[in-house]
């Protein structure tokens, strides 16, 4: 079966009805859909794969013929750039809810999701986060917060027990990079770390903007540890990597979704061939699951000319789950569809069966533990 007729019968099983897709005679209404990431700036290379992930998801929900209410719709995706910066994001979630978008994709990192996700709250409106992993997120109260993706506490501290029982890593470093979500993913690493009995020998801090980490390395280096963990992006954990091959700090590399990405040889240059990364992205299939999945990356290849970076096809899921649930409740209006966004349990997305629980978080979590071999990402498992 092709990915298209799988994504669409199980759009229709779990939608219940065999019209969700239906032709209808009137013109078509416009629904408009936010999606927020940073397109410029050092992670405009993930928001950039974020927003295609989402443009996909309309194009492919256009094409199949979107019918809320008994009334065919057209799908207008409305994008803005939040530039990974707090402010910008309250600024970019202040248009969309200006706009009347009827629910929204993002944000990509937890530092501008967080304080976005008030301004979405107040105004009534969905939010979806396909990434952002800071347990805060989903535990302001918020009725209109939900994620697709496990949160920091769920991964990092399965890293940080990873590092010690599976890497069989004894002395540990830490690196985070002071944002919302760095210094989360580190301090739950920390937490799993010192569960499975390893000893934590450096907590340092640098910028998600830094270049420049050789004082920091230096120092951690004299301590000699096997595991070296950042919490950050591989805007900066690429140039950390060079760096840490300069000095000859031999110890493996492990972090979160941030740096597991597709970008992450290319930024750390010939490091990769010295040091072992091992690194875990918040989500994962098995089994049939993954012919779907490949699928869907071979069609993104296709469409956009180049390969899924990260978190796309989390954001394509996002879209379709989100429309599928205005198509069970018969209407775009948030007030009427959020009760059954919020009662989702079993979608058949991309990324594998998606459900939520009573905060928003989404049910059964996993994750997969990358590495990299010749220049490529190689999975080693997916836990739970």
């Amino acid at each position: 079966m092709t990915f298209k007729m799988t994504a669409v019968l199980g759009a229709l099983i779990w939608a219940g009805t065999g019209s969700v897709f239906a032709a209808a005679p009137q013109d078509p209404a416009v629904v408009k859909i936010g999606h927020v990431a940073p397109t410029s700036g050092q992670s405009a290379h993930l928001g950039r794969d974020n927003e295609d992930g989402a443009r996909l998801a309309i194009e492919d929900l256009n094409a199949q013929g979107v019918v809320i209410g008994g009334r065919k719709v057209k799908l207008e995706l409305v994008a803005e750039d939040d530039g990974a910066d707090p402010k910008q994001a309250t600024a970019a979630a202040q248009k969309l809810v200006d706009a009347k978008v009827a629910g929204v994709i993002g944000h990509l990192n937890s530092g501008t999701t967080l304080p976005a996700s008030k301004i979405y709250n107040d105004a009534g409106i969905a939010q979806i986060s396909p990434s952002a992993t800071a347990p805060k997120y989903t535990l302001q109260g918020f009725k209109t917060a939900f994620r697709v993706v496990a949160n920091d506490v769920h991964l990092g501290g399965t890293l940080g027990r990873y590092a010690i029982e599976q890497l069989k890593g004894k002395v540990v470093a830490v690196i985070d990079d002071r944002t919302a979500y760095g210094q989360g993913v580190a301090d739950e690493f920390e937490k799993g770390v010192k569960a499975a009995g390893g000893t934590l020998v450096a907590r340092e801090s640098t910028t998600d903007k830094a270049t420049d980490f050789s004082a920091i390395l230096t120092s951690i280096k004299a301590k000699k540890p096997d595991i070296l963990f950042f919490g950050g992006m591989d805007s900066v954990g690429g140039p950390m990597l060079r760096q840490m091959k300069q000095l000859g700090l031999q110890a493996k590399f492990v972090g979160g979704d941030g740096i597991c990405t597709a970008d992450l040889p290319k930024l750390s240059g010939s490091a990769l061939s010295s040091i072992q990364v091992v690194c875990a992205e918040a989500g994962g299939v098995e089994g049939d699951q993954k012919k779907t999945l490949e699928a869907f990356r071979a069609r993104f290849k296709t469409r956009f000319n180049h390969e899924v970076k990260l978190y796309a096809p989390y954001v394509y899921d996002a879209v379709q789950v989100m429309v599928a649930a205005m198509v069970k409740a018969g209407s775009s209006d948030p007030v009427k569809y959020l009760p059954t966004l919020a009662a989702t349990q079993d979608y058949p997305g991309v990324t594998g069966r998606i459900g939520f629980d009573a905060k928003g978080d989404i049910r059964h979590g996993a994750l997969t533990i990358y590495t990299y071999k010749s220049g490529q990402r190689e999975s080693l498992g997916v836990v739970r």
